[in-house]
Formats: C-alpha cells, sequence, structure tokens
C-alpha cells in the first residue's frame, strides 16, 4: 500500500512484458501475448482502467510457452495441460512431445515451410517417376502442380510414395479412393474453421490457423490409428 492507502501498481505493462521476452523470442509480438491470453495460457491481472499488469510468474510462463512452441512444436493445448497441471508447482515440469516416438504428425508437420520449386524435369530426376506416370497422378488429382507449373516438396514426397506403391502392384487409378477420403476429410476441416477465419478480431487469422494445424494433425492420426487397427484385425495380429 502507498502512503495514501492506494493498492501499490507493482505489475509490467504488456509492452514491458514485450521487452522481456524480444531478446530471446525476437517474433514475439503484443497480438501473440493477447493471444496467448486468450487461450488462457496466461492470466494477468487487470487495473481499475482494464491496463494489463503481468507478474514475473506471468512473464516466465510465457517464457515457457514460447519455448516449447519454438523447440518442441508443441500445440497450445498440449502445453495449457501441462501447465495447468503444474500450477501448485514451484516451476513447470519439463514437457514431452505428446506424440514422442510413436510416428504419428504432429500440427507443425502443416504449418508452412521453405517453399520448393521443382520443374517437371526435376521432379522426373528427384523422384524416378515417369512421364507417364505423372501424367496417371496429375490426371486423377494426387498430384498438382502450383499456379506458375512448379512441384513442391511436399509433390515430390507424394510422388516418391505413389512410386513405391507401385512395386507392390498399386497403380494410380487404385489411389483415387485417397484423394477422394483427402477431401471429404479437407471439407470438414474447412467447414470446422471457416468460422474463425471471419471473424474480424487481428487475432483471429493466428488462431485459425494454430485451430487447422491442430484439427490436420488429430485427422491423421486418426486415419493411421483406424488403418493399424484395422489391418491388425484383417491379418490376425
Amino acid at each position: 500500500m502507498t502512503s495514501a492507502g492506494r493498492p501499490q501498481r507493482d505489475g509490467l505493462s504488456i509492452g514491458a512484458v514485450l521487452t522481456q521476452l524480444r531478446p530471446e523470442f525476437p517474433d514475439v509480438t503484443i497480438s501473440k501475448i493477447r493471444f496467448l491470453e486468450s487461450e488462457g495460457l496466461v492470466r494477468p491481472a487487470r487495473t481499475p482502467s482494464g491496463y494489463r499488469q503481468f507478474t514475473e510468474a506471468d512473464v516466465a510462463r510465457l517464457r515457457f510457452v514460447l519455448a516449447a512452441q519454438r523447440d518442441q512444436y508443441l500445440p497450445l493445448k498440449v502445453i495449457k495441460e501441462q501447465l495447468d497441471a503444474a500450477d501448485g508447482s514451484a516451476q513447470p515440469r519439463p514437457l514431452r512431445a505428446l506424440r514422442e516416438g510413436d510416428g504419428l504428425p504432429i500440427p507443425e508437420d502443416f504449418a508452412g515451410g521453405h517453399e520448393v520449386r521443382m520443374t517437371r524435369e526435376e521432379l522426373f530426376a528427384e523422384t524416378g517417376v515417369d512421364a507417364r506416370m505423372l501424367s496417371e497422378l496429375e490426371t486423377y488429382g494426387l498430384v498438382r502442380p502450383g499456379a506458375a507449373g512448379f512441384y513442391d516438396a511436399d509433390a515430390a514426397q507424394l510422388v516418391r510414395t505413389a512410386v513405391a506403391l507401385t512395386g507392390f502392384g498399386v497403380e494410380p487409378r487404385h489411389l483415387r479412393a485417397f484423394r477422394a477420403s483427402a477431401d471429404r476429410e479437407i471439407g470438414l476441416l474447412q467447414q470446422i474453421v471457416a468460422p474463425l477465419y471471419r471473424q474480424r478480431d487481428p487475432d483471429a487469422r493466428q488462431r485459425a490457423d494454430e485451430v487447422v494445424r491442430e484439427l490436420a494433425s488429430l485427422s491423421v492420426a486418426l486415419h493411421v490409428l483406424l488403418v493399424k487397427t484395422g489391418l491388425r484385425g484383417a491379418v490376425g495380429g
């Protein structure tokens, strides 16, 4: 208390928090901090005037969240669960990756990376596919070059996988069912996140992108597990 009996304002403003975090996390912004607050990962107090007042514990929590995202590629939901479980302890326990060692996808697998631009000839050399098979894959919608006619790293990986399947007698026409299944999953995910993308909140786009990545990783993981358990039953494993 002050000598006048008023509460002492000893918290940190959001700008001061940003200043503390920037040396370690150059990409952090005020919008990012507000977004993490909206997701319940930090809960700063408010002054009577409505200004955020962060404690040093809040800053430590933010630093922990940002490091977990950057270094361990954990989705926010998992980070929040771990932090909530650790709220009674002096320091949060180290986090382990949700799917460590199980081979299932994580949200960051669906984030944009460095763009790779390959010509058709470079794709032939990179993957071993021939012109006939590539044309078939394109006909069935399995591989799609970009607007400028280049192929990216995902297209190359997809072609490699298709080439490997031909060694077992699986032809491009057999893969149409995979394309149809993927399109249905994509349509479902688009329906779920469409309302988020329509929001005018400047943080909504970032939150929607994060939700898309988490949903995509869960969707693919579910598909993998369904195939795994189905085959186990079919082969008696």
